[in-house]
């Protein structure tokens, strides 16, 4: 913001500070005067050539139609420009913060927005006064004035995505919790409608009721962190410290003293007291990710913390009392980890008593199609691309649901958001995905023809499929011929036949 000096207000003869954002007086509305009266008589012709700009410049991706853009901006010049010469700034401001929520509802990138506005200056000289032509101190005026609207459809397209984000997040929950727990489909974050997720979504609830240690297991880039912050959202007090902490991130002989804290002059470099991880989450949650990673004195001194209650910062005397839930994860089997000595088994026992597991991508394929359209509809709210993407051809949802998503739920949504950014069409095509997600679908087809072309008889098909049958349900015969379609007796009879008995 300028500032105005005393010598600027002796020349000029005005007291105080411009009124509207230290950029504009009363009097420089005056100086605009003619200006604005000739935008808004020939606001049509402005507002045509202005489109012309619109569509050369941003081209095939532009969002607006040339009947929206009419539709919005040739009402709003009339609107504002009549507040400016009224002097209106208070009616000007809330018109044009009314045109930022119509911009954001619509889906025009914030930068297409302050792209236009500077398109729109050039279209406004066309219809200045020629004689005698407007002096370079109007002219700066009067982009003073479209730098004011700049910053008022910058804040309100700001808040009005902020709003719809934030809309959108409240109404999955309110939904969440008027559907019965076997409905869900979205639980503070978490995508999902299996029942290994619906599961999940009852433990992190019956974890938020309590304060005691949580141990989290996941393959990496299940969410873990996702799941710790719904735990602690289900608390009752989410508004206390959520502290993460990512011990694969930290050399181990670091991540001490970034736990527990130290005083000043505990070792060479300590030139402050340094508050830690625990006293910074007090009242709240401490989350540790990668637990494993962490030196087997670390994790002793990390036990006696969570048992005691009490931290001793490095280089004090005494111990200061914590209030603080400790949530730990790894993407490790436990027990694996124990016995290879990367995780005490002292340690483990205490985090043990309550375990929650994130099933893998690839063991919640049902799931694909509902994350797709959660990434789809989470990165329109960002807009990282030029227009909103409508949805996802068929063929490329083929390949996601193909591909076995080794990276889970993290891979997914770094392919889509890279489809957003390289795609060029309203929906993400199969040449948008990585190579490798394609490909995946084109191996299982030449799979599946492979099969069929050595099919030798319909004993021999018929076999094949009881036998998969048996093996997706773990050898569960209940289960096998519910998913069959026969009955529990011909499924034993089609056993005996064809030898599966074992």
């Amino acid at each position: 913001m300028a500032v105005v000096s005393e010598r600027a207000l002796r020349i000029t003869g005005r007291s105080g500070a411009p009124r509207y954002f230290h950029l504009l007086w009363d009097e420089d509305l005056d100086e605009l005067r003619e200006i604005l009266i000739a935008v808004r008589d020939r606001r049509a012709e402005v507002v045509s050539i202005w489109y012309e700009l619109y569509a050369l410049h941003f081209g095939e991706h532009r969002v607006l139609t040339e009947v929206e853009f009419r539709q919005i901006f040739e009402p709003a010049l009339l609107r504002n420009k009549e507040h400016l010469l009224r002097k209106d700034f208070d009616g000007y401001a809330r018109d044009v913060l009314k045109l930022g929520e119509q911009l954001a509802e619509r889906h025009v990138p914030l930068q297409e927005i302050i792209a236009s506005l500077h398109l729109f200056e050039e279209a406004a000289q066309t219809v200045f006064p020629s004689d005698p032509p407007p002096s370079t101190a109007v002219y700066t005026k009067f982009d003073k004035l479209s730098h004011i609207r700049i910053i008022l459809l910058v804040d309100s397209y700001s808040r009005s995505q902020w709003a719809i984000a934030n809309t959108r997040i409240h109404a999955l929950e309110l939904e969440a919790k008027l559907l019965r727990p076997e409905e869900r489909s979205y639980f503070r974050g978490l995508v999902g409608r299996t029942n290994a997720m619906r599961e999940l979504y009852g433990r992190i609830e019956a974890a938020g009721r309590s304060r005691g240690t949580v141990l989290i297991v996941g393959e990496s880039g299940t969410g873990k962190e996702l799941v710790a912050r719904a735990i602690h959202e289900s608390s009752g007090v989410p508004a206390a410290p959520f502290i993460a902490l990512n011990c694969a991130a930290l050399p181990k002989d670091l991540i001490e003293s970034e736990l527990f804290g130290y005083k000043r002059g505990a070792f060479s470099g300590a030139n402050a007291e340094h508050l830690g991880l625990f006293r910074a989450a007090e009242g709240g949650t401490l989350f540790l990710d990668e637990i494993t990673e962490m030196s087997p004195d670390t994790q002793s001194k990390l036990l006696r913390a969570i048992q005691e209650r009490r931290v001793r910062p490095i280089g004090a005397t005494q111990e200061d009392p914590v209030n603080v839930r400790v949530i730990a994860s790894t993407n490790r089997d436990p027990k694996e980890a124990i016995r290879e000595h990367q995780l005490r088994q002292d340690l483990y026992y205490r985090l043990q008593s309550s375990v929650l597991t994130i099933p893998p991508l690839h063991e919640r394929a049902d799931d694909l199609p509902l994350l797709v359209q959660h990434f789809i509809d989470l990165f329109n709210e960002r807009q990282v691309r030029p227009a909103p993407v409508a949805g996802i051809e068929d063929e490329a949802l083929e390949a996601i649901c193909a591909y076995q998503w080794p990276g889970n739920v993290r891979e997914l949504s770094n392919a889509l958001e890279s489809a957003f950014i390289f795609g060029r069409d309203q929906t993400i095509q199969l040449r948008d995905l990585p190579a490798e997600i394609g490909g995946a679908r084109t191996g299982r087809r030449m799979a599946a023809e492979k099969r069929v072309a050595t099919l030798g008889t319909f004993a021999e098909a018929e076999r094949e499929i009881i036998e998969r049958a048996l093996q997706m349900t773990k050898g569960n015969k209940l289960r096998a011929a519910q998913m069959l379609k026969i009955s529990r007796k011909r499924l034993y009879a089609k056993i005996d036949k064809y030898g599966l008995s074992s």
